[in-house]
């Protein structure tokens, strides 16, 4: 059968020298759906731009049904029918759902835009896909998972028969995976084609026919997902053996390290995000916090670390409530951070390795000789760091903006870990980050469990919360709706539930298990 979809001997290579694509051939075939996967940097992202006009390619060809193409823009890959749901939703809050759909390409009646026909197509379409969405919704008030659907409406709207899915499940809870699946599934029954670019090797193996893997820009082999096991396709991602499964010793939890009471935080524009919200933190445990992101954990974690100020309630470490107070006063009593944005928050960019390993203690000794930094002293104890942490990097002398998204979330995580925390808060710690990084990440997220610190772990990726922690609490709307002790006794169905909102324990309930 001759593929629908040829990328022959694509070549990209960018101004600065980076060649992000090396002679990768890829080819699809009509009516499957193909997943596409690597670790970050390996080039698929920068191949499905080239196949949705974003990028240009500097050698080779485009065939698409037997015919050679060329796409300038996103423009000239919608009229071959290609469509593309980029992880960062597009659509205008404001809007409605069905205004969103169509935008850019309205029906006019009489001059006008047609309303009632907008909201006709909109629910036509959603029917004819099993893509569930309420026409007439305002975007802003509307779930991720129906935000995803709009998205994926849209490019049908422009008549797509080819879907490029960048990461579309990254922040889904379960049900609403399985819902997307079932619409996948639909859409292929119905002729479509479907590229599935993921890192969940897991999903890859319940959701596609076909499976390529890319690595350094280069292709490493397309195989049939039945025929590889999720701990091949990681192999192949890596180029060694990858432990998909954290090895995790007995926990021995201890004392009390923080208590949060009755924390509320309401945001700038008025917004309550978080209402009471409550829970203890002990030695030698990793107490995780699922929940579908928007729900309050990013005000969460800049309230348990200084970033933000809470309208009430009490954070207390030592016996002391040091709820308000600055970043710096919550790291002198031993919370350290890992930032769910690394960029922003994580690192300085035009500051060298070095001196990012170190911004938290410059001023402490054995760093400070007089009014002045040891520079021989930050560069042993860097050095060591590097080592210890994998940084691949030739010294720290060089801006941390040379080393990739895995080894910048190394250094954060080495900086934050290498001050013996009282408490860590870890917001989304493996990101963004290849499969290698991720493995290594998790690892010394255990190791210093089971060396007696108290380790908050807050993670969009589910099946990440259920693998690392010993207890779960679950969010929505800024509440805590569940807790539970034992988290290898729950299951991803029941943690959805309670995610989404639709259970709810009582108080006294949850109080047991705080």
């Amino acid at each position: 059968m001759k593929p629908l979809i040829e990328m022959r001997n694509i070549v990209k290579i960018y101004e600065n020298g980076v060649v992000a694509n090396n002679g990768v051939n890829f080819s699809v075939n009509k009516g499957e759906i193909h997943a596409l996967v690597g670790e970050n940097g390996a080039g698929k992202s920068t191949l499905m731009k080239i196949l949705y006009g974003i990028e240009q390619p500097t050698d080779g060809e485009i065939i698409i049904d037997g015919e050679p193409m060329q796409f300038h823009s996103s423009h000239d890959a919608m009229r071959a029918k290609i469509g593309m749901v980029h992880q960062n939703f597009m659509l205008v809050p404001s809007f409605t759902v069905a205004t969103n759909v169509v935008l850019g390409n309205e029906p006019i009646k009489n001059g006008l835009i047609d309303k009632a026909e907008v909201l006709r197509i909109t629910k036509e379409l959603s029917d004819q896909f099993g893509l569930y969405v309420q026409p007439d919704a305002i975007v802003d008030g509307i779930n991720v998972g129906m935000r995803q659907r709009v998205e994926i409406l849209k490019t049908l709207y422009r008549k797509a028969e080819i879907l490029i899915l960048d990461e579309p499940t990254a922040v889904l809870t379960p049900q609403e995976t399985q819902d997307l699946f079932k619409a996948i599934r639909t859409l292929v029954s119905q002729g479509k084609t479907v590229i599935f670019i993921t890192h969940k090797l897991r999903e890859v193996k319940e959701i596609s026919d076909r499976v390529t893997v890319m690595r350094h820009g280069k292709m490493i082999g397309t195989v049939d997902t039945k025929d590889v096991t999720r701990e091949q396709m990681a192999n192949m991602m890596v180029g060694r053996e990858v432990f998909l499964q954290v090895k995790k010793p007995k926990m021995n939890r201890g004392n009390m390290r923080m208590q949060v009471k009755n924390i509320s935080f309401v945001s700038d524009t008025g917004r309550q995000m978080l209402k009471d919200i409550s829970f203890n933190l002990y030695e030698g445990e990793i107490l995780g916090v699922a929940g579908v992101e928007g729900n309050g954990q990013t005000e969460l974690v800049e309230v348990l670390t200084g970033l933000k100020k809470a309208a009430s309630g009490k954070v207390i470490v030592e016996d002391v409530d040091i709820v308000n107070r600055t970043p710096r006063e919550f790291r002198q009593k031993g919370v350290a951070h890992i930032p769910e944005d690394r960029l922003t928050n994580g690192v300085s960019i035009q500051s060298s390795i070095d001196e990012n390993l170190i911004v938290d203690r410059y001023f402490q000794k054995p760093f400070r000789k007089g009014l002045f930094i040891d520079y021989d002293i930050v560069g042993k104890k860097c050095n060591e760091l590097i080592k210890e942490y994998s940084i691949l990097t030739p010294n720290g002398k060089l801006p941390v903006s040379a080393l990739s998204g895995g080894n910048m979330q190394k250094v954060v995580a080495a900086r934050e870990l290498s001050s013996n925390p009282y408490v860590l808060i870890a917001a989304q710690p493996t990101r963004g980050i290849d499969v290698g990084a991720t493995e290594f990440v998790q690892e010394k997220l255990v190791e210093n469990r089971t060396n007696g610190t108290a380790v908050l772990l807050v993670s969009a990726d589910l099946s990440e919360v259920m693998s690392l922690s010993d207890r779960i609490i679950t969010v929505y709307e800024g509440q805590v709706t569940g807790v539970f002790p034992d988290a290898a006794k729950a299951t991803e169905e029941e943690l959805g539930l309670y995610m989404l909102g639709i259970k709810h324990q009582s108080y006294e309930e949850m109080e047991k298990h705080l």
